[in-house]
């Protein structure tokens, strides 16, 4: 029997969502873990995560390694090279449940980590560039281990599953953050595996993605003479290191990125007052290779704060709501009203438009 328009859900591939305090106020992971159930049809259980800020109070001043291991002979391995560059605080598995919906679970581990300064010194690098160069050493050199959170007072729980399953799965009830963000998988032509299931994170920089990215082996080419690696079999993975290049290496503000990501056409750029023209000129032709094309929406967290952004066609969809202090962006406002009923001046953003919201100052 053929099928009509109407007869059959085509989901738009992938769901994503954040809920931000901005006055820093902590909450579970429940509310995020729930915002993915009415969006459940927009995964396919291939791949679910989540990423928390402020959910290591205790650690604060550590970079939160979270790896994962195919057995305990990478686990030696690769803590040689971890000891070799950093003091380790505390290192562990972390905690999970036994749910028959996720299977195959490599060894998890989380390793609180400072950087041996006399390493910095001799390296003449600042501890940012010094943990993303041991990430990439990790990632690259250490098969069968994949460092996938990498930031302070944060950290990314991802794996092969429905986005609800791997909340249950990594305990998310019993952690306490200032922002939350959220990402159910439906991969189209990359696999579906543990390490490519989003976030990507690097550093405090966390990325989930709804789309395509038909830009990806020009993106990768460019950022990969930087010494990044894209080991992780799924193009989302640049965007974290496009973001991490922009605005840590380069020190361009987070507008200025989404103008690079999701840059103005030149007839729109033409149509911009002088000043703001010949800006927009600049990154355009500067970062031309950092350009992302195709569908996508997506969401970058950061310490203290996040931005929402639209491919400049509005390919995909997403929806941002309010209630109070806290800030909400979902891919339907379905989600949204799961996280708070109440929610207020509710809206899509157009698209290419960044969406940037911060915790106060002092508040986190």
């Amino acid at each position: 029997m053929m099928l009509r328009e109407g007869e059959i859900r085509i989901p738009s591939g992938c769901a994503i969502s954040a809920v931000i305090s901005k006055d820093g106020n902590k909450m579970t992971g429940e509310k995020i873990v729930g915002s993915m159930i009415p969006m459940h049809d927009r995964s396919n259980g291939l791949g679910g995560g989540f990423a928390g800020y402020g959910i290591y109070p205790d650690y604060k001043e550590q970079y939160a390694l979270h790896i994962f291991f195919a057995d305990k002979y990478r686990i030696e391995e690769c803590e040689r090279i971890l000891k070799d560059s950093f003091e380790i605080v505390k290192a562990e598995i972390i905690p999970t449940r036994k749910i028959p919906e996720i299977t195959d679970e490599p060894i998890i581990m989380r390793y609180f980590v400072s950087p041996l300064v006399s390493l910095l010194r001799s390296l003449q690098l600042d501890e940012k560039e010094f943990v993303v160069r041991i990430v990439m050493k990790i990632n690259t050199e250490v098969e069968g281990a994949y460092v996938f959170s990498s930031g302070k007072n944060m950290g990314a729980f991802k794996a092969v599953g429905f986005p609800e399953d791997v909340g249950r799965f990594y305990r998310l009830d019993e952690y306490e953050g200032y922002l939350w963000t959220a990402h159910g998988r439906y991969p189209t032509n990359t696999p579906g595996w543990w390490g490519g299931a989003h976030p990507f994170g690097l550093l405090d920089y966390t990325v989930v993605h709804n789309g395509e990215i038909s830009s990806y082996d020009a993106n990768r080419r460019f950022i990969e003479m930087f010494g990044y690696k894209c080991t992780l079999k799924t193009d989302t993975e640049v965007i974290t290191y496009i973001a991490d290049y922009l605005l840590r290496r380069q020190g361009l503000s987070l507008s200025e990125t989404a103008s690079v990501i999701a840059a103005p056409f030149w007839t729109t750029i033409e149509n911009k007052p002088e000043k703001e023209r010949e800006k927009l000129k600049y990154l355009r032709t500067v970062f031309s290779s950092l350009l992302v094309t195709g569908p996508f929406s997506i969401i970058l967290g950061f310490d203290g704060g996040l931005m929402a952004l639209n491919d400049r066609l509005k390919l995909r969809s997403m929806v941002v709501g309010e209630y109070k202090d806290k800030v909400f962006i979902a891919s339907e406002e379905a989600a949204i009203r799961k996280m708070e009923i109440n929610a207020e001046n509710v809206y899509a953003p157009a698209g290419g438009e960044p969406v940037i919201v911060k915790v106060k100052e002092g508040k986190y």
